[in-house]
């Protein structure tokens, strides 16, 4: 028992890390999009995610494949990035959003899979360099992988609320958070670009 908490806590403290932003205001860009009432496609898109950050960790921890730290930290924000610019394009561009008169939610699904793989590749150098001779990783890479989902679903549940209470509190409407999150979130993820060229 002591060992699940032990993997599970560093999981869940490595994704709400602030230190570690980058994962949050991942997760943060991909909730912006929908609101309380639209849980069951944000659970689709946060799952596609899961299974390509899962894939990834699993096969990156394993020593399956494996990718210089620096080439993955710089791919990090770029996700972030390309996700603000797809939410953008959501917002501002109507024909973007639809096609034929059906929601174009495919795109946003198949980019967080591949989002996820590049997460995933992140999550996995810190549960590497903690593992170090451990006998077995298969406890190990699970548990921590349970805490990375918990508080991956913390992170979309404050997103949730904290749109909510603008819905419920302020006059900002859904089309203004989106866009103003997504700009807020693009500068950031520029900046970390820039810095890790």
């Amino acid at each position: 028992m002591d060992e699940f908490r032990v993997w599970f806590s560093t999981g869940l403290l490595h994704i709400l890390d602030l230190n570690g932003y980058d994962h949050i205001l991942y997760v943060v860009v991909l909730t912006v999009l929908f609101s309380i009432r639209q849980w069951k496609q944000l659970l689709v898109l946060t799952s596609a995610f899961t299974i390509g950050h899962c894939l990834t960790l699993a096969i990156s921890t394993l020593n399956i494949i494996q990718i210089k730290q620096n080439i993955v930290e710089f791919l990090i924000p770029m996700t972030i990035l390309v996700t603000c610019l797809v939410n953008l394009m959501e917002r501002l561009l109507p024909n973007f959003r639809n096609a034929e008169g059906v929601k174009n939610y495919y795109l946003n699904y198949s980019l967080a899979m591949l989002f996820g793989l590049v997460h995933g590749l992140g999550f996995s150098y810190l549960l590497k360099s903690m593992l170090g001779k451990e006998a077995s990783v298969v406890f190990p890479l699970l548990w921590f992988n349970l805490g990375l989902e918990f508080g991956q679903f913390i992170i979309v549940v404050m997103m949730l609320l904290f749109s909510v209470f603008l819905a419920r509190f302020t006059k900002i409407q859904k089309h203004t958070e989106v866009i103003w999150v997504s700009l807020a979130a693009a500068g950031i993820a520029f900046a970390l670009l820039v810095q890790r060229i």
